[in-house]
């Protein structure tokens, strides 16, 4: 059985390795205390992990699965509300998922993504060349503010048809909805300005259609055949693929970045060609995922986890809640080894879960590798002697437990 008295999670991520780690301690399942008092079992075994995130008895959906969410007792006011009240393929089961899943899959794909690359690579100049510009003599630039956050949050809004005056009001939305550790009236205000900027975006794209993820999301709300979006599932998955889809790629590339300058070692096996940029990418997301804990899944009835390897006596009971522990998981040493914590690219194995895995499996993916792998040789290939601007250990983490990167990168180029 895990340690009955639940372990508090920070919500303000302080310490997200240290708490991987204690998480780990306690076993492959533990009881963790989420804001407010909600609890949760936390799976940081990547294999247990692996099996519920595919197991039938696994649900994403609170409006059928989750007792506190039926019985009215999570608040709007909830740090985590938005990410179990959205309505949309993250929080579908069954039949429900397989029908919203299909419905956005049929316009986020493999053929549009790659038909990006020119794009991306155009805007990764183009916000190099300020970095260059802001860095010059030797100034201090924040890598986070001038490259890594701007570069995924033009290609997703240019993606969906966001209009470029609509950026600033994108941004803020989205870091609100990782913000955790936010106080309630933040976090109900942060709700409304929210569907406020994804409303603005619907109304603007049923008055002119564009070539975009949008307009064909729209195509699937109003072409009048049954079985299609709603207008707040409508909303809800602009809320997931414009997000979700845009934050973990710039925890990558932010992570990715302060990890080949915090291990040159490493960074020489990549110029050197003992590595590849791929193989930066992958260990990058094991060793820092950039979602760092995902709520909420809820079991659908008990589970006895032995039967699917766990530890044996383990029940989750019906309607109890599951939290995706991925960066604990991606340093799990049972399957990584004794290294598990160190960054190294020539890892054999470099298999995680960043992306989660099954039926819930990011569809952003794709995008995310290809803005990391265009970007980390640009910069690299351009400022061949960057170097952090302070010591690692004063870098400050983002004001969250789900997004795990970091609040600046300060770096000079020379």
């Amino acid at each position: 059985m895990p340690d009955q008295c639940p372990m508090a999670i920070d919500p303000a991520g302080r310490d997200i390795h240290g708490e991987g780690s204690r998480m780990r301690d306690r076993g492959p399942v533990a009881l963790v205390e989420l804001p407010d008092a909600v609890g949760a079992f936390a799976v940081s075994s990547p294999e247990l992990l692996k099996r519920l995130l595919t197991d039938a008895r696994v649900s994403k959906d609170p409006r059928r699965h989750w007792p506190l969410w039926i019985n009215g007792q999570i608040s709007p006011d909830w740090p985590l509300f938005t990410w179990v009240a959205v309505q949309n393929m993250f929080t579908a089961y069954g039949t429900e998922h397989k029908r919203l899943r299909t419905l956005v899959s049929s316009a986020f794909t493999a053929r549009r993504t790659a038909a990006l690359r020119p794009r991306i690579e155009e805007i990764t100049g183009r916000l190099l060349d300020r970095v260059a510009e802001v860095g010059r003599r030797g100034e201090v630039v924040d890598l986070r503010e001038e490259f890594c956050y701007p570069l995924p949050i033009q290609v997703i809004s240019e993606l969906f048809g966001l209009p470029r005056d609509k950026a600033a009001d994108l941004r803020e939305v989205v870091d609100s909805l990782f913000h955790t550790s936010a106080e309630p009236d933040e976090v109900t205000a942060n709700y409304g300005r929210l569907y406020a900027v994804m409303g603005e975006l619907v109304e603007e794209k049923r008055k002119s259609p564009g070539d975009d993820l949008t307009t064909n999301l729209l195509a699937a709300r109003d072409d009048g055949r049954g079985a299609r979006l709603s207008e707040q599932e409508l909303l809800d998955t602009l809320v997931l693929m414009i997000g979700a889809g845009h934050e973990t790629t710039v925890n990558l590339i932010d992570n990715a970045v302060h990890a080949l300058l915090t291990h040159p070692e490493q960074l020489a096996h990549v110029r050197e060609g003992r590595a590849t940029w791929d193989d930066a990418v992958e260990e990058t997301l094991r060793a820092d995922a950039p979602v760092a804990s995902l709520p909420l899944r809820y079991a659908v009835e008990d589970i006895e986890l032995g039967e699917l390897g766990g530890p044996e006596g383990t029940v989750i009971r019906a309607g109890e809640a599951i939290l995706a522990a991925y960066a604990a998981a991606g340093r799990d040493p049972q399957q990584y080894g004794n290294d598990a914590d160190r960054f190294d690219v020539t890892r054999v194995d470099k298999d995680h879960l960043a992306f989660g895995y099954g039926v819930h499996h990011c569809l952003g993916a794709p995008l995310g590798r290809l803005e990391a792998r265009i970007a980390l040789p640009a910069l690299f290939g351009r400022f061949p002697e960057l170097t952090l601007a302070v010591p690692s250990e004063e870098l400050l983490p983002v004001e969250s437990f789900i997004s795990n990167g970091h609040r600046s990168l300060p770096v000079r180029l020379t």
